[in-house]
């Protein structure tokens, strides 16, 4: 019996049976198999703290975050997702609450890229900003190969505080999470 050299994908495993020779047997024959990595991730780090300083009610203002930097093994693609808690201050009633609605972000562009493939910004201008009434999509990559990558951009938050809004200091969580 004569086996030849082939090669055939089965989900996610390369089998390649390898013979000896022109005359190898069935029963000598060797298989290799390519076992894929565990599971590839991304990871993000974004900055802990950022001040609005002081704004009057009825105001907005507008901060940058910092640098937010997503670094991914072997992910083909991924998207970083912003989402914001209301800031409050005091008991946190009706008038020492920022809602989230009145707190928007902007991406903005690319700071600086690792590797190949396509980085989306979210919101890549001040005009494009949303509101963080719900998660929203921050960054997104795509790659048609398995790498190592990373991305950083500095976002912007805006916040609008409302005129009923109480002198304090208010508080409130922004986070940045990658799928």
């Amino acid at each position: 019996m004569r086996i030849g050299t082939a090669a055939v994908l089965l989900g996610s495993c390369l089998v390649l049976p390898s013979a000896e020779g022109q005359h190898a047997q069935a029963a000598t024959g060797r298989m290799v198999f390519l076992i894929p990595r565990a599971r590839m991730a991304a990871s993000i780090t974004a900055p802990g703290t950022a001040s609005l300083g002081s704004v009057e009610a009825g105001q907005s203002a507008s901060v940058q975050m910092g640098q937010v930097r997503v670094t991914s093994s072997g992910v083909r693609t991924w998207t970083a997702t912003v989402s914001a808690s209301d800031f409050t201050t005091g008991g946190g009633t009706p008038a020492e609450r920022i809602p989230r609605s009145a707190i928007s972000y902007w991406s903005g562009p690319l700071v600086s890229k690792t590797g190949p493939g396509t980085w989306n910004p979210g919101q890549s201008t001040a005009n494009d900003k949303k509101p963080l009434d719900v998660g929203r999509p921050a960054f997104s990559y795509n790659s048609a190969v398995m790498t190592s990558s990373s991305v950083v951009w500095q976002p912007r938050l805006v916040v609008s505080v409302p005129v009923t809004a109480v002198t304090g200091t208010y508080t409130g969580t922004v986070i940045h999470s990658v799928a």
